[in-house]
């Protein structure tokens, strides 16, 4: 496994590939903003016929040798570098959307070229760096090294009347973007396509490597961006309608997908995320912080029409999981716990991070959703993974078509009518509750789990209702259930230790639901448990 580092750039961790430099692009092109007399035709049916016949071809990597004074840069220098609102996209246009540029350095290596489309005239042209597009101010950046068209490393989207404040879509490093909701804080990250994030072959991480941006009408808030994905493995042309509402971002996705070579994990509509620690994880939080994490669950809608909830783990070794499907509605990472109290952080503002939810828009097939959680000891490396794996093989010459939506904000924008889970927390075991163990620890190691659920009606059943939990594990034995209603979340709280009953350490696999007379009441709560080593299986 080969994972990016992570660099804090304008509001957002950047990723960036880490791939060595085999070129240097240097070709002299001619000034300006994408107004010369250079267009060339532009559909997006030429775009997927380009990466079809890419596909068909060896790859050849395009990363750059940056002039010294680029590739020296530390992240606070390249953050430094700030481009010239007069010098954006959509400057002229006095319109509702504008489009800056990221400079090149630092990690960012891949040379993206950038496009301005007439989507009238069917037109692109394209819009080449100049030096002048950018502030280099206190940047310690040596703007005689500065030759030839050195590209962008990639885009940032604004939105009128802060056309030049915050960015609220922004296209950086790799495959990677990302997008806000109406609090501009951004979160986890998505991905325009991943291959191999778990198998015994490197990770691979696709570039966008070209473009192009079709002029929006005036007071429209939405634009459509189209582009080119390029790696040793895979090639790919991408469609992005991006409406940038109120109170959250939506883009609608047509992705083509066209083998190089055999590809033994594929991953459509990757995500990206961190998960230090939370309310059942603790082993990382000896902070002040209650709570560290850009996310907190994924969360899956599968095709049979059943609500999962998968509460994330900061594992102490990598961790993989396979959702087998078909024709998934939908999944997403989602922070559902938007209180500032739960996280009492205000340099990341964890509290404001936004959800990240996948809706199929075409039919998917067979496959899985796949969860990777790779450990961590901080919160500077999102450790981890969710994408869309497809069942069929993929080999050289295969072809594959997703439709899909993502929506940027605070919660999916669906949701089960069943009660959720609102909360899993994890302690010490084996002891009544309300009587802290203190200096009497109890005589049999066990781990206590409490797990709640909230909404989809649980306040109106009748008083007296009988609320049954059916648990499965995969291991151990289960003893001590309660079920205890709480007013303060109008919900339930399901409350079992586990116990072991074998020396095994491997992942403890739960599954949990609540019913009435047959009927069920909720999502269904997975959860995957790493019982300690028997010699730790003691009290103090």
């Amino acid at each position: 496994m080969q994972r990016r580092d992570l660099l804090k750039v304008s509001l957002a961790f950047a990723a960036y590939t880490g791939l060595p430099a085999s070129t240097l692009f240097a070709a002299q092109m001619p000034p300006g903003n994408g107004k010369q007399d250079d267009a060339e035709p532009f559909s997006f049916d030429r775009l997927k016929t380009q990466a079809r016949q890419m596909a068909g071809s060896d790859y050849v990597d395009t990363t750059q040798q940056l002039p010294a004074t680029l590739a020296s840069l530390t992240p606070q220098q390249f953050n430094a570098i700030q481009y010239d609102a007069k010098e954006s996209l959509w400057h002229d246009q006095k319109a509702q959307l504008d489009v800056q540029f990221f400079h090149v350095g630092m990690g960012f290596k891949q040379p993206v070229r950038m496009y301005r489309v007439d989507p009238k005239k069917k037109l692109a042209t394209e819009i080449h760096f100049r030096p002048e597009m950018f502030k280099y101010e206190g940047t310690g950046v040596d703007t005689s090294q500065l030759q030839g068209d050195l590209g962008f490393a990639g885009f940032k989207v604004f939105k009128s009347p802060e056309l030049t404040k915050h960015d609220i879509v922004s296209f950086l490093g790799a495959s990677y973007f990302r997008a806000v909701d109406d609090t501009k804080q951004y979160g986890l990250s998505a991905r325009g396509l991943a291959i191999n994030n778990y198998s015994d072959t490197v990770e691979e991480f696709p570039n966008f490597t070209k473009f192009w941006f079709e002029t929006p009408a005036p007071n429209s808030t939405r634009f459509v961006v189209y582009a080119l994905l390029d790696s040793p493995s895979a090639t790919g042309a991408y469609r992005f309608d991006i409406d940038c509402r109120a109170k959250q971002v939506i883009m609608d996705i047509d992705a083509n997908v066209y083998a190089r070579k055999e590809i033994k994990q594929l991953g459509i509509a990757p995500m990206t995320s961190m998960f230090s620690c939370g309310t059942h994880e603790r082993r990382m939080c000896d902070t002040i912080h209650p709570q560290i994490h850009d996310s907190d669950r994924l969360s899956m809608w599968r095709g049979n029409g059943e609500w999962v909830c998968r509460p994330l783990n900061n594992p102490a070794t990598l961790q993989f999981n396979a959702f087998a499907d078909k024709d998934p509605k939908g999944f997403g990472l989602v922070q559902m716990d938007h209180n500032f109290a739960s996280y009492q952080d205000t340099i990341d503002w964890y509290s404001r991070r936004p959800s990240l939810w996948v809706e199929p828009t075409t039919a998917w097939g067979e496959g899985s959703i796949d969860l990777l959680e790779i450990p961590t000891t901080g919160e500077t490396m999102d450790n981890i993974v969710a994408c869309w794996n497809p069942k069929q093989p993929i080999t050289p010459g295969t072809a594959l078509n997703y439709g899909y939506k993502l929506y940027w904000s605070a919660l999916p924008p669906v949701r089960t009518p069943l009660a959720q889970v609102h909360a899993t927390r994890s302690g010490m075991g084996g002891f009544t509750e309300g009587w802290a163990p203190g200096e009497h620890y109890p005589k049999v190691w066990a781990r206590r789990f409490a797990i709640d659920f909230a909404g989809g009606g649980l306040d109106t059943l009748p008083q007296g209702t009988g609320i049954e939990p059916v648990v499965t594990v995969s291991s151990g034995e289960l003893k001590d259930f309660h079920v205890l209603w709480i007013p303060d979340i109008k919900g339930y709280r399901v409350i079992f230790d586990w116990y072991p009953t074998s020396e095994s350490v491997d992942p403890v696999e739960m599954r949990l639901f609540i019913r009435t007379q047959g009927r069920i009441l909720s999502e269904t709560w997975l959860y995957q448990y790493f019982p300690p080593a028997p010699e730790r299986r003691r009290y103090p």
